[in-house]
Protein backbone atom coordinates (compact mmCIF):
# COMPACT_ATOMS: atom_id res chain seq x y z
CA UNK A 1 0.00 0.00 0.00
CA UNK A 2 1.17 3.58 -1.52
CA UNK A 3 0.81 6.73 -0.02
CA UNK A 4 -1.83 5.66 2.28
CA UNK A 5 -4.15 4.79 -0.46
CA UNK A 6 -6.48 1.67 0.35
CA UNK A 7 -6.46 -1.55 -1.36
CA UNK A 8 -9.92 -1.80 -3.40
CA UNK A 9 -11.41 -5.20 -4.52
CA UNK A 10 -11.50 -5.49 -8.30
CA UNK A 11 -14.34 -5.33 -9.93
CA UNK A 12 -16.00 -6.12 -13.48
CA UNK A 13 -13.26 -8.28 -13.76
CA UNK A 14 -10.60 -5.57 -14.36
CA UNK A 15 -8.16 -4.51 -11.80
CA UNK A 16 -7.63 -0.66 -11.03
CA UNK A 17 -4.15 0.34 -11.68
CA UNK A 18 -2.46 3.18 -10.30
CA UNK A 19 -0.77 5.78 -11.49
CA UNK A 20 2.23 8.63 -10.22
CA UNK A 21 0.14 10.84 -12.67
CA UNK A 22 -3.48 11.61 -13.55
CA UNK A 23 -4.22 9.25 -16.65
CA UNK A 24 -7.50 10.22 -17.83
CA UNK A 25 -6.20 11.60 -21.16
CA UNK A 26 -5.04 8.46 -21.43
CA UNK A 27 -7.78 6.81 -20.80
CA UNK A 28 -9.97 8.50 -22.85
CA UNK A 29 -7.90 8.96 -25.78
CA UNK A 30 -8.25 4.80 -25.62
CA UNK A 31 -12.01 4.99 -25.78
CA UNK A 32 -11.71 7.40 -28.18
CA UNK A 33 -9.99 5.36 -30.63
CA UNK A 34 -12.27 2.69 -30.03
CA UNK A 35 -15.32 4.24 -30.85
CA UNK A 36 -13.75 5.51 -34.17
CA UNK A 37 -13.35 1.62 -34.59
CA UNK A 38 -16.94 0.99 -33.95
CA UNK A 39 -17.68 3.86 -36.77
CA UNK A 40 -15.70 1.89 -39.12
CA UNK A 41 -18.08 -1.47 -38.29
CA UNK A 42 -20.98 0.25 -38.27
CA UNK A 43 -21.15 0.61 -42.34
CA UNK A 44 -23.77 -1.84 -42.46
CA UNK A 45 -27.62 -1.39 -40.45
CA UNK A 46 -29.09 -4.68 -39.72
CA UNK A 47 -32.79 -5.24 -41.57
CA UNK A 48 -34.12 -3.18 -44.23
CA UNK A 49 -33.62 0.45 -45.41
CA UNK A 50 -37.41 2.12 -45.47
CA UNK A 51 -38.35 3.25 -48.70
CA UNK A 52 -41.55 5.20 -48.90
CA UNK A 53 -44.61 3.21 -50.74
CA UNK A 54 -44.52 4.43 -54.56
CA UNK A 55 -47.38 6.95 -55.89
CA UNK A 56 -50.36 5.62 -56.81
CA UNK A 57 -50.33 4.86 -60.81
CA UNK A 58 -54.23 6.14 -60.94
CA UNK A 59 -55.13 9.33 -62.21
CA UNK A 60 -58.91 10.01 -61.18
CA UNK A 61 -60.89 8.90 -58.21
CA UNK A 62 -63.75 7.39 -60.73
CA UNK A 63 -64.43 5.58 -63.94
CA UNK A 64 -63.28 8.24 -67.38
CA UNK A 65 -66.37 9.78 -67.96
CA UNK A 66 -68.38 8.97 -64.77
CA UNK A 67 -68.45 12.50 -63.16
CA UNK A 68 -67.08 15.56 -65.31
CA UNK A 69 -68.21 18.34 -62.37
CA UNK A 70 -70.71 19.41 -60.55
CA UNK A 71 -72.97 21.06 -62.71
CA UNK A 72 -76.18 23.15 -61.24
CA UNK A 73 -77.95 25.75 -62.91
CA UNK A 74 -78.77 26.98 -59.54
CA UNK A 75 -75.11 27.33 -58.25
CA UNK A 76 -73.09 26.23 -60.50
CA UNK A 77 -69.42 24.33 -59.04
CA UNK A 78 -66.64 23.57 -61.12
CA UNK A 79 -63.91 20.89 -60.19
CA UNK A 80 -59.71 21.95 -60.55
CA UNK A 81 -58.35 18.97 -61.43
CA UNK A 82 -54.80 19.07 -59.83
CA UNK A 83 -55.68 22.16 -58.02
CA UNK A 84 -54.55 22.09 -53.81
CA UNK A 85 -55.79 23.40 -51.10
CA UNK A 86 -53.91 26.56 -49.73
CA UNK A 87 -54.47 28.56 -46.64
CA UNK A 88 -57.36 27.97 -44.68
CA UNK A 89 -59.80 25.97 -46.50
CA UNK A 90 -62.79 27.05 -44.77
CA UNK A 91 -62.18 30.27 -45.65
CA UNK A 92 -63.29 29.89 -49.46
CA UNK A 93 -66.70 29.74 -48.08
CA UNK A 94 -66.45 33.65 -47.72
CA UNK A 95 -67.82 34.09 -44.09
CA UNK A 96 -66.22 36.10 -40.96
CA UNK A 97 -68.48 34.27 -38.86
CA UNK A 98 -67.08 30.70 -39.95
CA UNK A 99 -63.39 31.60 -39.34
CA UNK A 100 -64.52 33.18 -36.44
CA UNK A 101 -65.51 29.91 -34.63
CA UNK A 102 -62.51 27.77 -36.32
CA UNK A 103 -60.51 30.18 -34.59
CA UNK A 104 -62.21 29.66 -31.13
CA UNK A 105 -61.95 26.08 -31.59
CA UNK A 106 -58.10 26.10 -32.67
CA UNK A 107 -57.44 28.04 -29.49
CA UNK A 108 -59.95 26.03 -26.70
CA UNK A 109 -60.12 22.49 -28.22
CA UNK A 110 -59.11 19.94 -25.60
CA UNK A 111 -58.30 17.10 -27.97
CA UNK A 112 -56.44 19.02 -30.32
CA UNK A 113 -54.62 20.66 -26.96
CA UNK A 114 -53.61 16.96 -26.18
CA UNK A 115 -52.47 15.92 -29.48
CA UNK A 116 -50.64 18.50 -29.30
CA UNK A 117 -48.72 17.52 -25.74
CA UNK A 118 -48.73 14.21 -27.12
CA UNK A 119 -46.12 15.10 -30.30
CA UNK A 120 -44.59 17.05 -27.63
CA UNK A 121 -43.76 13.75 -25.58
CA UNK A 122 -43.16 11.87 -28.93
CA UNK A 123 -40.85 14.50 -29.90
CA UNK A 124 -38.50 14.05 -26.48
CA UNK A 125 -38.73 10.48 -26.47
CA UNK A 126 -37.45 10.15 -29.54
CA UNK A 127 -34.24 12.57 -28.52
CA UNK A 128 -34.15 10.74 -25.44
CA UNK A 129 -33.77 7.55 -27.82
CA UNK A 130 -31.14 9.50 -29.65
CA UNK A 131 -28.83 10.03 -26.67
CA UNK A 132 -27.85 6.73 -26.21
CA UNK A 133 -25.80 6.55 -30.07
CA UNK A 134 -23.05 8.62 -27.61
CA UNK A 135 -20.73 7.90 -25.23
CA UNK A 136 -22.14 8.02 -21.76
CA UNK A 137 -20.01 10.29 -19.75
CA UNK A 138 -21.11 10.65 -15.64
CA UNK A 139 -18.83 11.18 -12.65
CA UNK A 140 -19.10 9.02 -9.67
CA UNK A 141 -17.89 10.20 -6.00
CA UNK A 142 -18.39 8.53 -2.46
CA UNK A 143 -17.01 8.19 0.50
CA UNK A 144 -17.71 4.78 2.49
CA UNK A 145 -15.70 2.16 5.83
CA UNK A 146 -14.40 -0.81 4.28
CA UNK A 147 -12.76 -4.04 6.31
CA UNK A 148 -10.80 -6.19 4.92
CA UNK A 149 -10.68 -10.18 6.34
CA UNK A 150 -8.10 -13.09 6.33
CA UNK A 151 -9.22 -14.72 3.31
CA UNK A 152 -8.74 -11.47 1.32
CA UNK A 153 -5.17 -10.72 2.54
CA UNK A 154 -3.55 -13.77 3.40
CA UNK A 155 -0.46 -13.84 4.79
CA UNK A 156 -0.07 -10.20 4.64
CA UNK A 157 -2.31 -10.30 7.62
CA UNK A 158 -5.03 -7.76 8.98
CA UNK A 159 -5.28 -4.45 8.25
CA UNK A 160 -7.89 -2.49 10.74
CA UNK A 161 -11.26 -1.03 8.93
CA UNK A 162 -10.37 2.06 6.96
CA UNK A 163 -12.39 5.32 5.48
CA UNK A 164 -11.76 5.77 2.16
CA UNK A 165 -13.03 8.55 -0.04
CA UNK A 166 -13.39 8.64 -4.14
CA UNK A 167 -14.27 10.87 -6.85
CA UNK A 168 -14.10 10.70 -10.65
CA UNK A 169 -15.05 10.76 -14.29
CA UNK A 170 -16.35 7.43 -15.95
CA UNK A 171 -17.58 7.17 -19.83
CA UNK A 172 -19.42 4.25 -21.43
CA UNK A 173 -20.09 2.97 -24.70
CA UNK A 174 -22.37 0.59 -26.88
CA UNK A 175 -20.35 -0.36 -29.96
CA UNK A 176 -23.48 -0.30 -32.08
CA UNK A 177 -21.90 -2.69 -35.15
CA UNK A 178 -25.01 -3.93 -35.86
CA UNK A 179 -26.80 -0.73 -36.18
CA UNK A 180 -29.15 -1.66 -33.54
CA UNK A 181 -29.04 1.26 -31.27
CA UNK A 182 -29.09 3.44 -34.85
CA UNK A 183 -32.74 1.49 -36.18
CA UNK A 184 -34.43 2.04 -32.62
CA UNK A 185 -33.69 5.90 -32.41
CA UNK A 186 -35.30 5.79 -36.27
CA UNK A 187 -38.08 3.98 -35.10
CA UNK A 188 -38.92 6.35 -32.16
CA UNK A 189 -38.49 9.44 -35.09
CA UNK A 190 -40.82 7.83 -36.98
CA UNK A 191 -43.57 6.80 -33.99
CA UNK A 192 -42.49 11.10 -33.90
CA UNK A 193 -43.55 11.77 -37.00
CA UNK A 194 -47.11 9.07 -36.86
CA UNK A 195 -48.01 11.49 -33.66
CA UNK A 196 -47.52 14.77 -35.76
CA UNK A 197 -49.49 13.29 -38.75
CA UNK A 198 -52.04 12.04 -36.08
CA UNK A 199 -52.02 15.70 -34.28
CA UNK A 200 -52.22 17.31 -38.11
CA UNK A 201 -55.51 14.74 -38.69
CA UNK A 202 -57.03 16.51 -35.06
CA UNK A 203 -56.55 19.83 -36.76
CA UNK A 204 -59.07 18.94 -39.69
CA UNK A 205 -61.23 16.83 -37.58
CA UNK A 206 -61.80 20.08 -35.29
CA UNK A 207 -61.46 22.16 -37.75
CA UNK A 208 -64.22 20.42 -40.56
CA UNK A 209 -66.32 19.56 -37.43
CA UNK A 210 -66.46 23.24 -36.33
CA UNK A 211 -67.61 24.27 -39.93
CA UNK A 212 -69.90 21.07 -40.46
CA UNK A 213 -71.89 22.13 -37.08
CA UNK A 214 -71.74 25.55 -37.73
CA UNK A 215 -73.88 24.62 -40.90
CA UNK A 216 -75.70 22.24 -39.46
CA UNK A 217 -77.31 25.05 -37.30
CA UNK A 218 -77.93 27.07 -40.23
CA UNK A 219 -79.47 24.47 -41.76
CA UNK A 220 -81.77 23.23 -39.11
CA UNK A 221 -82.48 26.77 -38.58
CA UNK A 222 -83.45 27.39 -42.08
CA UNK A 223 -85.77 24.40 -41.84
CA UNK A 224 -87.25 25.73 -38.83
CA UNK A 225 -87.88 29.47 -40.25
CA UNK A 226 -89.61 27.56 -43.42
CA UNK A 227 -92.09 25.43 -40.95
CA UNK A 228 -92.84 28.57 -39.24
CA UNK A 229 -93.47 30.27 -42.36
CA UNK A 230 -95.73 27.33 -43.53
CA UNK A 231 -97.37 27.08 -40.43
CA UNK A 232 -98.35 30.51 -40.63
CA UNK A 233 -100.25 30.29 -44.37
CA UNK A 234 -101.71 27.33 -42.75
CA UNK A 235 -103.63 29.61 -39.84
CA UNK A 236 -104.09 32.19 -42.59
CA UNK A 237 -106.18 29.68 -44.80
CA UNK A 238 -107.96 28.11 -41.22
CA UNK A 239 -109.14 31.20 -41.09
CA UNK A 240 -110.36 31.75 -45.20
CA UNK A 241 -112.26 28.54 -44.98
CA UNK A 242 -113.65 29.54 -41.01
CA UNK A 243 -114.94 32.60 -42.50
CA UNK A 244 -115.69 30.72 -45.43
CA UNK A 245 -118.04 28.39 -43.16
CA UNK A 246 -119.67 31.33 -41.35
CA UNK A 247 -120.90 32.46 -44.51
CA UNK A 248 -122.09 28.76 -45.23
CA UNK A 249 -120.33 28.27 -48.18
CA UNK A 250 -118.60 25.06 -47.31
CA UNK A 251 -119.03 22.04 -44.92
CA UNK A 252 -117.66 21.36 -41.31
CA UNK A 253 -115.22 19.07 -42.80
CA UNK A 254 -112.90 21.81 -44.46
CA UNK A 255 -112.70 23.56 -41.09
CA UNK A 256 -111.60 20.03 -39.50
CA UNK A 257 -109.00 19.27 -42.45
CA UNK A 258 -107.84 22.95 -42.31
CA UNK A 259 -107.35 22.41 -38.15
CA UNK A 260 -105.63 18.77 -39.28
CA UNK A 261 -103.04 20.60 -41.40
CA UNK A 262 -102.27 22.91 -38.74
CA UNK A 263 -101.44 20.07 -36.34
CA UNK A 264 -99.59 17.85 -38.77
CA UNK A 265 -97.02 20.81 -39.58
CA UNK A 266 -96.51 21.93 -35.99
CA UNK A 267 -95.64 17.89 -35.63
CA UNK A 268 -92.71 18.57 -38.02
CA UNK A 269 -91.38 21.49 -35.43
CA UNK A 270 -90.19 19.48 -32.37
CA UNK A 271 -87.23 17.16 -34.10
CA UNK A 272 -85.69 19.78 -35.46
CA UNK A 273 -85.69 21.71 -32.22
CA UNK A 274 -84.16 18.83 -30.89
CA UNK A 275 -81.49 18.72 -33.76
CA UNK A 276 -80.85 22.12 -33.00
CA UNK A 277 -80.16 21.56 -29.07
CA UNK A 278 -77.64 18.84 -30.12
CA UNK A 279 -75.74 20.54 -32.61
CA UNK A 280 -75.34 23.69 -30.28
CA UNK A 281 -74.01 20.94 -27.67
CA UNK A 282 -71.98 19.53 -30.17
CA UNK A 283 -70.49 22.92 -30.92
CA UNK A 284 -69.71 24.05 -27.64
CA UNK A 285 -67.81 20.83 -26.67
CA UNK A 286 -65.58 21.77 -29.68
CA UNK A 287 -65.42 25.67 -28.85
CA UNK A 288 -64.09 23.82 -24.95
CA UNK A 289 -67.36 25.14 -23.69
CA UNK A 290 -70.02 23.65 -21.34
CA UNK A 291 -73.32 23.17 -23.06
CA UNK A 292 -74.59 26.31 -21.31
CA UNK A 293 -71.78 28.65 -22.38
CA UNK A 294 -71.91 31.15 -24.63
CA UNK A 295 -71.79 30.45 -28.20
CA UNK A 296 -71.34 33.32 -31.18
CA UNK A 297 -74.75 33.94 -32.99
CA UNK A 298 -76.57 31.29 -35.55
CA UNK A 299 -75.38 31.68 -38.54
CA UNK A 300 -77.68 32.65 -41.97
CA UNK A 301 -76.82 30.38 -44.50
CA UNK A 302 -77.81 32.33 -47.12
CA UNK A 303 -75.02 34.82 -45.74
CA UNK A 304 -72.65 31.79 -46.34
CA UNK A 305 -70.47 31.71 -50.20
CA UNK A 306 -70.92 28.43 -51.63
CA UNK A 307 -67.13 27.92 -53.24
CA UNK A 308 -67.59 27.76 -57.04
CA UNK A 309 -64.34 26.33 -58.08
CA UNK A 310 -63.38 22.95 -55.81
CA UNK A 311 -59.77 22.12 -56.45
CA UNK A 312 -59.00 18.38 -56.50
CA UNK A 313 -55.35 16.79 -56.04
CA UNK A 314 -54.69 14.15 -58.07
CA UNK A 315 -54.15 10.22 -56.43
CA UNK A 316 -50.77 10.63 -56.58
CA UNK A 317 -50.87 13.80 -54.83
CA UNK A 318 -53.38 13.15 -52.27
CA UNK A 319 -51.09 10.51 -50.80
CA UNK A 320 -48.87 13.47 -49.51
CA UNK A 321 -51.73 15.84 -47.87
CA UNK A 322 -53.81 13.10 -46.32
CA UNK A 323 -52.76 13.05 -42.55
CA UNK A 324 -53.96 9.51 -42.28
CA UNK A 325 -51.79 8.17 -45.15
CA UNK A 326 -48.74 10.17 -44.49
CA UNK A 327 -49.61 8.69 -40.17
CA UNK A 328 -49.63 4.93 -41.79
CA UNK A 329 -46.80 5.71 -43.73
CA UNK A 330 -44.75 6.94 -40.82
CA UNK A 331 -46.01 3.32 -39.09
CA UNK A 332 -44.69 1.07 -41.94
CA UNK A 333 -41.23 3.13 -41.14
CA UNK A 334 -41.00 2.08 -37.34
CA UNK A 335 -42.24 -1.37 -38.51
CA UNK A 336 -39.73 -1.20 -41.04
CA UNK A 337 -36.81 -0.21 -38.29
CA UNK A 338 -38.56 -2.47 -35.75
CA UNK A 339 -37.44 -5.65 -38.45
CA UNK A 340 -33.98 -4.47 -37.88
CA UNK A 341 -33.87 -3.93 -34.15
CA UNK A 342 -35.14 -7.67 -34.15
CA UNK A 343 -31.84 -8.49 -36.62
CA UNK A 344 -29.29 -6.63 -34.38
CA UNK A 345 -30.47 -8.98 -31.17
CA UNK A 346 -29.43 -11.82 -32.82
CA UNK A 347 -26.15 -10.70 -32.64
CA UNK A 348 -23.03 -10.17 -29.70
CA UNK A 349 -23.73 -6.84 -28.18
CA UNK A 350 -19.95 -5.04 -27.39
CA UNK A 351 -19.59 -2.13 -24.59
CA UNK A 352 -16.88 -0.22 -23.80
CA UNK A 353 -16.04 1.45 -20.53
CA UNK A 354 -13.72 3.60 -18.99
CA UNK A 355 -13.45 5.25 -15.76
CA UNK A 356 -10.98 7.80 -13.72
CA UNK A 357 -10.91 7.66 -10.09
CA UNK A 358 -9.00 10.16 -7.60
CA UNK A 359 -8.91 7.58 -4.07
CA UNK A 360 -7.58 8.54 -1.14
CA UNK A 361 -7.74 7.93 3.03
CA UNK A 362 -8.79 11.57 3.28
CA UNK A 363 -9.87 14.14 1.64
CA UNK A 364 -7.39 16.83 1.65
CA UNK A 365 -5.06 13.92 -0.15
CA UNK A 366 -7.73 13.28 -3.29
CA UNK A 367 -5.82 15.06 -5.91
CA UNK A 368 -2.30 14.06 -5.04
CA UNK A 369 0.07 12.26 -7.47
CA UNK A 370 -0.06 8.91 -7.15
CA UNK A 371 -3.37 8.47 -5.73
CA UNK A 372 -5.36 8.18 -9.69
CA UNK A 373 -6.98 5.28 -9.93
CA UNK A 374 -8.26 4.24 -13.80
CA UNK A 375 -10.04 1.08 -15.91
CA UNK A 376 -10.59 0.70 -19.41
CA UNK A 377 -12.97 -2.50 -19.59
CA UNK A 378 -14.71 -3.81 -22.57
CA UNK A 379 -17.78 -6.56 -22.52
CA UNK A 380 -19.35 -8.88 -24.62
CA UNK A 381 -22.81 -10.39 -24.62
CA UNK A 382 -23.53 -12.80 -27.13
CA UNK A 383 -27.18 -14.75 -27.47
CA UNK A 384 -26.57 -18.78 -27.16
CA UNK A 385 -30.15 -20.32 -26.71
CA UNK A 386 -32.90 -18.35 -25.39
CA UNK A 387 -35.67 -21.32 -26.43
CA UNK A 388 -35.82 -19.89 -30.28
CA UNK A 389 -36.99 -15.87 -28.54
CA UNK A 390 -35.17 -13.66 -30.37
CA UNK A 391 -35.76 -15.53 -34.03
CA UNK A 392 -39.76 -15.92 -32.73
CA UNK A 393 -39.60 -11.87 -31.72
CA UNK A 394 -37.78 -11.39 -35.19
CA UNK A 395 -40.32 -13.28 -37.00
CA UNK A 396 -42.72 -11.31 -35.07
CA UNK A 397 -41.55 -8.11 -36.57
CA UNK A 398 -41.72 -9.01 -40.32
CA UNK A 399 -45.33 -9.99 -39.45
CA UNK A 400 -45.79 -6.33 -38.23
CA UNK A 401 -44.20 -5.12 -41.17
CA UNK A 402 -46.67 -6.84 -43.54
CA UNK A 403 -49.72 -5.84 -41.28
CA UNK A 404 -48.16 -2.00 -41.59
CA UNK A 405 -47.46 -1.91 -45.37
CA UNK A 406 -51.36 -3.77 -45.97
CA UNK A 407 -52.87 -1.04 -43.54
CA UNK A 408 -51.17 1.93 -45.21
CA UNK A 409 -52.13 0.15 -48.60
CA UNK A 410 -56.12 0.14 -46.80
CA UNK A 411 -55.82 3.41 -45.84
CA UNK A 412 -54.78 4.88 -49.29
CA UNK A 413 -57.96 2.63 -51.29
CA UNK A 414 -60.35 4.42 -48.43
CA UNK A 415 -58.81 7.85 -48.87
CA UNK A 416 -59.27 7.84 -52.52
CA UNK A 417 -63.36 5.90 -52.15
CA UNK A 418 -64.28 9.15 -49.40
CA UNK A 419 -62.96 11.41 -52.46
CA UNK A 420 -64.80 9.74 -54.85
CA UNK A 421 -67.81 9.54 -52.63
CA UNK A 422 -67.32 13.22 -52.04
CA UNK A 423 -67.40 13.90 -55.77
CA UNK A 424 -70.27 12.21 -56.53
CA UNK A 425 -72.45 13.33 -53.71
CA UNK A 426 -72.07 16.91 -55.48
CA UNK A 427 -72.52 15.85 -58.38
CA UNK A 428 -75.62 14.37 -57.37
CA UNK A 429 -76.55 17.84 -54.61
CA UNK A 430 -76.61 20.16 -58.10
CA UNK A 431 -78.92 17.84 -59.63
CA UNK A 432 -80.82 17.76 -56.72
CA UNK A 433 -81.05 21.53 -56.14
CA UNK A 434 -82.29 21.82 -59.56
CA UNK A 435 -84.59 18.99 -59.70
CA UNK A 436 -86.37 21.41 -55.83
CA UNK A 437 -85.79 24.50 -57.03
CA UNK A 438 -88.10 23.55 -60.11
CA UNK A 439 -90.41 21.32 -57.68
CA UNK A 440 -90.42 24.58 -55.22
CA UNK A 441 -91.16 26.73 -58.00
CA UNK A 442 -94.13 24.35 -59.75
CA UNK A 443 -95.97 23.77 -56.47
CA UNK A 444 -96.07 28.04 -55.46
CA UNK A 445 -97.60 28.53 -59.26
CA UNK A 446 -99.90 25.75 -58.22
CA UNK A 447 -100.59 26.99 -54.72
CA UNK A 448 -100.93 30.44 -55.68
CA UNK A 449 -103.50 29.22 -58.41
CA UNK A 450 -105.42 26.93 -55.91
CA UNK A 451 -105.72 29.71 -53.70
CA UNK A 452 -107.16 32.20 -56.35
CA UNK A 453 -109.41 29.52 -57.67
CA UNK A 454 -110.51 29.34 -54.45
CA UNK A 455 -111.11 32.90 -53.75
CA UNK A 456 -113.24 33.05 -56.59
CA UNK A 457 -115.14 30.07 -55.84
CA UNK A 458 -113.80 27.62 -58.34
CA UNK A 459 -112.07 25.64 -56.09
CA UNK A 460 -112.53 23.51 -52.86
CA UNK A 461 -110.29 23.98 -49.40
CA UNK A 462 -109.11 20.47 -50.23
CA UNK A 463 -107.87 21.37 -53.38
CA UNK A 464 -106.25 24.16 -51.50
CA UNK A 465 -104.68 22.24 -48.65
CA UNK A 466 -103.22 19.53 -51.08
CA UNK A 467 -101.23 22.60 -52.86
CA UNK A 468 -100.15 23.75 -49.68
CA UNK A 469 -98.84 20.32 -48.71
CA UNK A 470 -97.25 19.95 -51.91
CA UNK A 471 -95.21 23.41 -51.54
CA UNK A 472 -93.94 22.71 -48.09
CA UNK A 473 -92.67 19.35 -49.56
CA UNK A 474 -90.81 20.91 -51.98
CA UNK A 475 -90.17 23.93 -49.78
CA UNK A 476 -88.50 21.84 -47.41
CA UNK A 477 -86.70 19.77 -49.92
CA UNK A 478 -85.08 22.68 -51.29
CA UNK A 479 -83.93 23.86 -48.34
CA UNK A 480 -82.40 20.25 -47.22
CA UNK A 481 -81.00 20.13 -50.91
CA UNK A 482 -79.31 23.72 -50.70
CA UNK A 483 -77.79 22.44 -46.48
CA UNK A 484 -76.32 19.12 -47.93
CA UNK A 485 -74.67 21.08 -51.30
CA UNK A 486 -72.41 23.22 -48.10
CA UNK A 487 -71.87 19.74 -45.95
CA UNK A 488 -70.55 17.49 -48.82
CA UNK A 489 -68.24 20.24 -50.50
CA UNK A 490 -66.62 20.44 -46.26
CA UNK A 491 -66.73 17.20 -46.87
CA UNK A 492 -64.89 17.16 -49.64
CA UNK A 493 -62.15 19.51 -48.50
CA UNK A 494 -61.54 17.07 -45.66
CA UNK A 495 -61.61 14.09 -47.90
CA UNK A 496 -58.74 16.03 -49.78
CA UNK A 497 -57.01 16.19 -46.46
CA UNK A 498 -57.07 20.52 -46.20
CA UNK A 499 -55.07 21.16 -43.74
CA UNK A 500 -53.27 24.26 -43.92
CA UNK A 501 -49.55 24.62 -44.32
CA UNK A 502 -50.07 26.71 -40.88
CA UNK A 503 -51.33 24.52 -39.00
CA UNK A 504 -49.78 23.15 -35.58
CA UNK A 505 -46.88 21.28 -36.10
CA UNK A 506 -46.67 21.84 -39.76
CA UNK A 507 -43.19 21.51 -41.79
CA UNK A 508 -41.28 19.90 -38.48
Amino acid sequence: MRDGAAPRAPRGGASLRRLRRPGCAGVFAALALCGYAALALCGCAAGPDFKPPSAPSAQRYTPEGELGGAPSATQPQHIAWGGALEGSWWQLFRSEPIDAIVKQALDHNYSLAASTATLAESRELALAQAGGQYPQLGLNGGIGKQQYGQEFLGKFGPIPAFTYFAVGPTVSYTLDYTGGVARGVEREFALSEVARQEMNAAYLSVTGQAVMQTLEIASTHAQIATIETLLQQDRDDLRLVETAFQEGSVAREDVVSAESQIASDLTLLPPLRQDLSRERHALSVLLGLPPDGGLPADLDLAAVTLPAELPVAVPSELVHRRPDILAAEARLHAATSAVGIADSNLYPKITLSAAVAQEALSPGALFEAGHTAWSLISGVTAPIFDGGTLRAQQRAAVDALHESAARYQQAVLEAFAQVADSLAALEHDGQQLDAQTQAERAAQSSLELARASYREGNAGVLEVLDAERSYQRARLGYVRAAAQRYLDTVQLFLALGGTPPTSPGAGT
